[in-house]
């Protein structure tokens, strides 16, 4: 069968040395070099994200068990949450929100452009929030939120704890936690960790974790961060639930994959790749639906040029070797998203822009052939 090349916004291609982790014989949760494993995870997690007094959590689950995990913990039933949307998967803040019975209010963009900082500021001082909600990266519409400059505004506010989705995020840009004032900060592993998917990973701060003490009982069970802190601090010794052991040994290796490389040259690489993208695809007369100040490094939402009918597209891009994902509400059938982050390679990032250009002529699209790849090698090998 021909392999095809995952170039979705998740889950990323994954790395053999992460699949060979993955593989590896399967302990008890409480066995010593697992529990070492678990330990060092915890750790890296908090060096990805720069903070130096965060508590990490690691639980079997998805980015929107970690969506809802964060909020639970940090409000009671009628207290106020602001959420900050540039997209759908701000949009599911609120969904989850109203579930819980919080008092949400909303500051949602246009698809394509962010929630000026400006006016997030004269929100919170209209009203007391107990918590901020933002999306750093919107999958949905491939937006990155200006994050250090909001930060400095929820600065002000500190009785609001600020709650960053780093989603399709953490890994590939930068996130200052500790600098940026951010009080929880979550992502999952299938993204721009390159790992399978199967783990929300959680970072409270000091703040957050005070909020949660001071909620008291909680009337759910699974997602009080109370009932896995022991085990965060101390798991050799402790019982909650069973852990996802092989997921472990696969984000360990994923995130020593990351260190390797270093974060700075990791942000840099994700910005070269992401700009070879932008420059490539629009030199074949697609256009990149966030604006170009605010466009994300890990994912992007790609407006077809007339005469392309989505669907039939992306099916035979399926059949010529690359997978793209589906534009999802507003912008359904108008565009395609492209994740570029990760562990890929300028390799991928070639035979991404060539197979586009393949299934361009089979649909009679008028470009000049080979133009996407000389925008990208423009960039890709001109420092």
């Amino acid at each position: 069968m021909k392999q095809k090349l995952l170039m979705i916004p998740g889950p990323t291609p994954v790395d053999r040395s992460i699949l060979n982790a993955l593989s590896k014989e399967t302990v008890s949760h409480q066995d010593p070099q697992l529990v070492g494993t678990l330990a060092e995870v915890l750790k890296d997690l908090n060096t990805i994200v720069m903070t130096k007094k965060g508590q990490s959590f690691t639980v079997p689950g998805t980015g929107t068990l970690a969506m809802e995990m964060t909020l639970v913990n940090s409000l009671k039933e009628g207290e106020p949450l602001l959420v900050v949307s540039h997209g759908y998967f701000g949009d599911r803040f609120v969904e989850i929100g109203q579930t819980h019975g919080f008092q949400v209010e909303v500051l949602a963009s246009e698809w394509g452009k962010i929630v000026e900082v400006e006016e997030i500021a004269k929100k919170l001082k209209e009203k007391r929030f107990s918590a901020i909600t933002i999306t750093h990266v919107d999958t949905s519409t491939g937006v990155c939120a200006p994050l250090k400059e909001i930060s400095e505004v929820v600065k002000n506010f500190p009785e609001t704890l600020f709650i960053v989705d780093g989603v399709c995020a953490t890994g590939g840009i930068e996130e200052r936690m500790d600098d940026w004032g951010i009080d929880i900060l979550f992502c999952g592993n299938q993204k721009a960790f390159g790992a399978p998917p199967g783990l929300a990973n959680l970072i409270f701060s000091e703040k957050a974790l005070q909020r949660r003490n001071s909620l008291g009982k909680i009337a759910i069970y699974y997602l009080d961060i109370n009932r896995w802190l022991p085990i965060m601090r101390e798991p050799a010794n402790t019982y909650f639930s069973t852990h996802a052991v092989n997921m472990v040994n696969a984000l360990h290796q994923a995130l020593k994959i990351i260190l390797q490389e270093g974060l700075e040259e990791r942000f840099k690489r994700h910005r070269r790749f992401a700009l070879a993208f932008h420059q490539g695809l629009e030199a074949l007369g697609f256009q990149i639906l966030a604006s170009p100040e605010y466009r994300a490094n890990t994912v992007s939402a790609v407006l077809y040029p007339a005469g392309i009918e989505d669907t039939a597209f992306r099916k035979r891009l399926f059949e010529n070797g690359v997978v793209v994902a589906s534009a999802k509400q507003k912008i359904a059938g108008k565009a395609f998203r492209l994740g570029h982050m990760g562990n890929i390679s300028e390799t991928e990032i070639m035979i991404t822009l060539s197979i586009i250009e393949k299934t361009l002529l089979e649909f009679k699209q008028d470009f000049t052939l080979g133009s996407s790849i000389k925008a990208a090698e423009e960039i890709l090998y001109k420092e």
